[in-house]
């Protein structure tokens, strides 16, 4: 069994490691890892990894941590009541060849992950989910269901707490690194209601791929934040670059309504240099949380429903620009992640692993 590792304390410094594959006991199953995407969602957890306990989900050596991902596997060996090996599950995953799981609620549509170490993490992470009976999942979308599924779940509570919260009407929403997939789902829906105005703020790089999206009304590069016109506003947070930020709250200053913080994607700014932010308190966006709140108003079976019926128009846009970069085996992992990790992917492309056949 091989184990793609990072170091907690130095993103940079990473290995593959040998072990042996896990044993399962009673109630247990294992899982081999077939496929993962790897996108800039995928350094935020490393980022946040223990403000966040990400890490926590699936435990590595001292200083060291795996970065969960989201991908599909194949249940090998199962003595677990209503899992059937061969079943093939979508979930949330190491970047190992294995994953030992302990499941509970299991049905034809899934199971959750009630191993011991898990019970005090968010739940939303738990869930891995049966192929055959997902209504997300259709054969010729499943690369972009591996990238852009989590993303777009977090994107669809974005867009949702921000018109629950009546902020879609009072001025215009301005999200940074807009180029991101997160942020690009995001402005997709917001796109689709009546009145938002949206700015997107992005490298100069980027600026003439984020306005050919089309979604966005306005594309403003980093170095022209001053240029945008003062008044009401809410600002969407996904680079998590401490200038940025403090750029759009100077500019808005007191009249800037609201501050959403999502993502990191620009991770070595993150905090950086921060100086006494004019406005609101950035609020931080935990998805989880959320979950919970809609899983309550409309049952957790409505949510994934409203998600899966946003789902498809937005999967089918993004088929027509977005290219994969396919990868095979543990030095692709490596690659691919580094790549990343370094922002050396253009945003109309993105890493697909696989590990068929890596043991």
């Amino acid at each position: 069994m091989s184990d793609f590792l990072v170091k907690r304390d130095d993103l940079r410094e990473c290995r593959v490691a040998e072990s042996e594959p896990p044993e399962i006991g009673a109630g247990q199953a294992l899982l081999r890892v077939e496929r993962f995407g790897l996108t800039a969602n995928n350094i935020t957890y490393a980022v946040m990894g223990e403000a966040m306990s990400y890490w926590d989900f699936f435990p590595a050596p001292e200083g060291w941590g795996r970065v969960p991902m989201w991908g599909f596997a194949e249940v090998e060996r199962s003595e677990a009541d209503g899992v059937e090996v061969g079943a093939r599950v979508y979930g949330y995953l190491p970047p190992s060849s294995y994953l030992a799981v302990t499941p509970a609620s299991a049905d034809a549509s899934g199971f959750v992950d009630a191993a011991a170490h898990r019970k005090a993490l968010p739940s939303a992470y738990h869930r891995y989910v049966v192929s055959a009976a997902d209504p997300f999942y259709r054969a010729e979308t499943e690369a972009i269901q591996m990238l852009l599924r989590p993303l777009f779940f977090t994107s669809f509570l974005i867009d949702d707490q921000l018109d629950d919260d009546g902020l879609t009407e009072r001025g215009p929403v301005v999200i940074s690194s807009a180029s991101s997939k997160t942020a690009i789902a995001a402005a997709f829906l917001l796109a689709q209601r009546d009145g938002v105005e949206l700015v997107g703020l992005t490298s100069p790089r980027s600026a003439e791929f984020v306005a050919g999206l089309g979604i966005y009304g306005r594309t403003v590069a980093y170095d022209e934040i001053d240029s945008l016109e003062r008044g009401p506003a809410t600002f969407v947070d996904v680079a998590g670059d401490a200038e940025v930020r403090q750029a759009v709250h100077e500019n808005y200053g007191d009249e800037l309504i609201h501050s959403m913080a999502v993502g990191v994607t620009h991770w070595e700014e993150f905090g950086a240099g921060e100086g006494e932010l004019p406005g609101p308190a950035p609020v931080l966006f935990f998805a989880p949380d959320r979950v919970s709140k809609r899983a309550g108003d409309w049952g957790r079976a409505g949510l994934e429903q409203r998600v899966a019926d946003a789902w498809q128009p937005f999967c089918e846009w993004t088929g027509g620009w977005l290219e994969t970069i396919p990868g095979v085996g543990f030095d692709a992992v490596r690659e691919a992640y580094l790549d990343v990790l370094e922002g050396r992917v253009d945003p109309r492309h993105a890493h697909l692993i696989s590990l068929a056949g890596q043991s």
